[in-house]
């Protein structure tokens, strides 16, 4: 079964339109259009009112016959630069750069933590949050809990748990975040382990 793409889609339901604007801005009647183009004024009518779909077969000997280039009739589908303007901000010593465009949940995130920033100071909110270490080596206070993790380390919890997040003091460490208000689970686990036992 063959797919169609919404962006071609919309610019195949423009043709007609196109169509009969040109030819009323050249003056031609659908019977001198016809006649020029050996097409059934039948034909050329379903065309320009969208009940015939477009092609080659039929849109070429229309162009020739009015002296416009293709694509004056069918204009390219516009493709969306799919990059993201990335503005990142500085909060305390943390560069966060937004990844997601969406205005919904969860947000993703890049963040540089220097080396300096490694004095713990754990705090509580609803949520849930999912890190993976992109480089340096991120540590991890979850509850009782003292977890160091290294580039492509991942970990996953609730932030109602008592948690904070750094460096382990030695170098900056970049990580990727993604973060939901409401409880959103990235259905991804924690694969470090405890470097120190639980505390307390």
């Amino acid at each position: 079964m063959a797919t169609t793409h919404p962006a071609i889609d919309a610019t195949l339901s423009q043709v007609g339109v196109r169509l009969r604007q040109l030819r009323a801005k050249k003056s031609l009647s659908l019977s001198d259009l016809s006649r020029a183009t050996g097409i059934s004024k039948s034909t050329l009518s379903r065309l320009e009112a969208g009940q015939r779909k477009p092609s080659l077969e039929l849109l070429l000997p229309v162009a020739a016959a009015m002296g416009v280039p293709l694509d004056e009739i069918v204009a390219a589908p516009r493709i969306v630069d799919p990059r993201l303007p990335q503005k990142a901000q500085r909060t305390g010593g943390r560069v966060i750069t937004p990844l997601s465009r969406n205005q919904g949940e969860p947000k993703a995130y890049k963040l540089t933590i220097p080396a300096g920033e490694s004095a713990p100071l754990t705090r509580t909110h609803p949520g849930y949050e999912w890190l993976y270490v992109l480089s340096g080596r991120l540590r991890l206070i979850l509850g009782d809990y003292d977890l160091t993790l290294g580039p492509g380390e991942v970990a996953e919890f609730d932030t109602q748990q008592p948690h904070w997040f750094g460096s382990t003091g030695k170098s900056e460490v970049e990580i990727l975040s993604l973060f939901g208000g409401q409880g959103e689970r990235a259905h991804l686990r924690a694969r470090s382990t405890p470097t120190a036992p639980p505390m307390g």
